[in-house]
């Protein structure tokens, strides 16, 4: 474990229904070092804690086991200063305009409006949506509200974005799409981000490291090194050196 990590787990255990007479163990034994400024691809099969994990470093839920932190501050957190959180659906207000989809954050914790404002004018220039803020979400396709819920994660300048499958529910064309617009906006913000996803190439392409998770009760089996150039490009995909990667993770998963 770094000493100097942004975020670390050590040993990290959660039993839902702990004392109950059919407890769950959803996380055995997870130890990760995150340092801030990655992108680490968080990857495993369905069910084996993915999101359990996100949920805890959100302040969300409580673990049993181990130790938990991020920056200076240990577990429990409170995640509404720190802390942005992308999920698989945008989960937009639709009687909201863009902008003030994206300003509902700093509402909610009391942001002086006026420079918040300037500040989701920036975000969605960023995200590639300057000119159209007075859209609703209903005008907007499924890759757009996406990126209106990235601008949403961002508003309050937090330290880590957490990000559950955000792409899940996309085509296959819009995803590789969003996964290179993702990159670029982390480039940009220089954020540490937490990337959860089912699919082991998007894990490869996207993450400067990859956490690999076995199914439940979920452990670490290894953290992945990506020795790829960013920016990251789709034709990567057909390089020797993508597929060694793929399948350092298929292996790790039990699947060749």
């Amino acid at each position: 474990m770094k000493d100097a990590a942004f975020i670390a787990l050590e040993n990290v255990r959660k039993v839902y229904g702990a004392g109950g007479s059919t407890p769950y163990t959803a996380l055995s034994d997870v130890t990760l070092a995150v340092d801030e400024g990655e992108l680490v691809s968080i990857v495993g099969p369905s069910g084996c804690g993915k999101s359990t994990l996100l949920m805890i470093l959100a302040g969300l839920t409580t673990h049993e086991g181990g130790t938990v932190r991020i920056g200076t501050e240990a577990a429990p957190f409170d995640p509404s200063r720190d802390i942005g959180m992308v999920f698989q659906q945008a989960l937009l207000l639709n009687w909201r305009t863009i902008l003030d989809n994206v300003l509902l954050p700093a509402e909610l914790l009391h942001l002086p409006m006026k420079p918040a404002r300037d500040r989701a004018r920036a975000l969605l220039d960023l995200v590639g949506l300057g000119g159209q803020e007075e859209k609703y979400p209903r005008q907007l396709s499924g890759g757009q509200r996406q990126r209106v819920a990235i601008a949403r994660a961002l508003i309050h300048d937090p330290r880590l974005i957490m990000m559950d499958e955000p792409f899940g529910a996309l085509d296959a064309l819009t995803r590789e799409k969003m996964n290179l617009e993702l990159l670029r906006i982390w480039e940009a913000s220089g954020k540490t981000i937490l990337f959860v996803t089912h699919g082991i190439s998007e894990a490869v392409l996207l993450g400067s490291r990859i956490a690999v998770m076995t199914a439940g009760p979920a452990r670490m089996a290894a953290a992945i090194d990506v020795d790829l150039p960013y920016p990251r490009t789709l034709d990567m995909k057909t390089h020797e050196r993508f597929g060694d990667y793929t399948r350092q993770v298929y292996d790790l998963l039990g699947m060749t």
